[in-house]
């Protein structure tokens, strides 16, 4: 079959054929159709993210959209190694499938499933957000971002701040749902200053995307300016800015401040299916916005360079050729 295949550490996927997945006890083949890149799956690719396996060659890729043997549509996540969803099939456990809502296009589902569930899962496992609080996403103008304001006024949030570098961006979220954003620029005195405003007021619910500078900033300002003894609850997702920070011990101690992450291993795998499950149920119904860009997964090699955070790369299988 063709697939998109890393061959060796540090390569990009190239376009070539692999061989064909064969199912075992309950799993189940799926004629793939679409399948996005994210963070985490280039980070595989280049074997620098956390879950990467170190084994070579391999077909990227961990979620898409295809259709079962019956023809029904489904997402499904997490092929069995050495395979990957950038393929023309794919094989995975039936748990790992869920139905697709009618009118939720193949592309459009593929685009939206793992940035949504990002936030999804850190709201509903994690933060447990509740109707009425008030969410601050730290680095909201990327992908993940944008769908993390959507999703917190979908759960009911009274007011979402936002955060981001990028200025137009950032305008744009307003449409969305964010009521307040902060322009992650200046000094950290003038960084932290702004936030601790916001803490003042009362953030209930922090989601971080970026780590680095701005969390650091983000934590001390909330332990300087929150309300005492109430929590604030800082899920940290992604670390586009820096995988480390410095903190002062003293943040943890004088606070309440509850720091936690979510992804793979903080929350049980069923239970991230679940709330993908959720997201896409959702998308429609709550009107969620994501800007896609589909390319035939024969042009991987030119399409991988040009992904960024501004619009998901979702490869296309017409079934029909393969």
């Amino acid at each position: 079959m063709k697939a998109a295949i890393v061959r060796e550490s540090g390569q990009a996927p190239v376009y070539g054929d692999f061989a064909e997945p064969v199912p075992g006890a309950g799993e189940t083949r799926i004629a793939v159709t679409a399948a996005a890149i994210s963070q985490v799956v280039k980070g595989r690719a280049s074997g620098r993210h956390y879950s990467s396996s170190g084994r070579f060659p391999f077909v990227v890729g961990i979620d898409g959209v295809g259709r079962l043997e019956d023809g029904s549509r489904v997402y499904f996540v997490l092929p069995k190694a050495p395979y990957g969803s950038m393929a023309e099939r794919a094989v995975v456990p039936a748990s790992h499938c869920l139905p697709l809502p009618d009118g939720l296009d193949d592309v459009t589902a593929a685009a939206i499933a793992n940035p949504g569930m990002s936030s999804w899962a850190a709201y509903t496992e994690r933060a447990k957000l509740k109707a009425g609080e008030t969410v601050l996403v730290n680095g909201a103008t990327g992908t993940s971002g944008r769908l993390a304001v959507q999703i917190a006024k979908h759960f009911g949030a009274k007011k979402v701040i936002a955060t981001g570098r990028n200025a137009d961006a950032l305008r744009s979220l307003a449409a969305l749902g964010a009521d307040v954003t902060i322009p992650l620029v200046g000094s950290d005195a003038e960084l932290e200053q702004k936030f601790k405003q916001q803490f003042a007021e009362g953030v209930d619910v922090v989601i971080d995307y970026l780590w680095g500078n701005s969390a650091e900033r983000l934590l001390i300002a909330g332990a300087k300016a929150g309300a005492e003894g109430v929590p604030i609850r800082f899920v940290q997702i992604g670390s586009v800015s820096g995988a480390d920070i410095t903190l002062p011990s003293a943040v943890l101690r004088s606070s309440s401040i509850e720091l936690m992450g979510s992804g793979i291993g903080s929350i049980p795998l069923e239970r991230l299916v679940k709330a993908v499950g959720g997201l896409l149920q959702a998308t429609l119904p709550g009107g969620f916005k994501i800007a896609a860009n589909p390319v035939p997964l024969s042009e991987v090699e030119q399409a991988w360079p040009k992904d960024d955070s501004t619009r998901r790369t979702v490869f296309t299988v017409d079934q029909r050729k393969s």
